[in-house]
């Protein structure tokens, strides 16, 4: 199963790597990234694949959730049929 990550918040050394870092603890594994900062402002699609991953969805987006709160981040996980759901005119 495959999820879209984003990322947005101000800019600063290290927000890829500490996204990278929950991924890497809980083996899901990272297929595209895609990054810009717009002024000062990160922006950051990730796709990535839960099949051998450790946890859920759901806990994957609660341990993003958190580490974001504690970095200034909004960080949102969601299925990627959902994703593509909402972007279907």
């Amino acid at each position: 199963m495959k999820a879209v990550i984003t990322v947005l918040g101000k800019d600063a050394v290290g927000i890829l790597a500490k996204v990278s870092a929950v991924c890497a603890e809980n083996n899901v594994n990272i297929i595209d990234v895609s990054q810009s900062t717009l002024r000062d402002i990160f922006c950051m699609i990730m796709m990535v694949e839960m099949d051998k991953s450790t946890i859920t969805i759901g806990e994957l987006s609660d341990a993003m959730s958190f580490m974001g709160k504690k970095n200034g981040l909004v960080i949102s996980v969601m299925h990627e049929d959902i994703f593509n759901s909402m972007h279907r005119i």
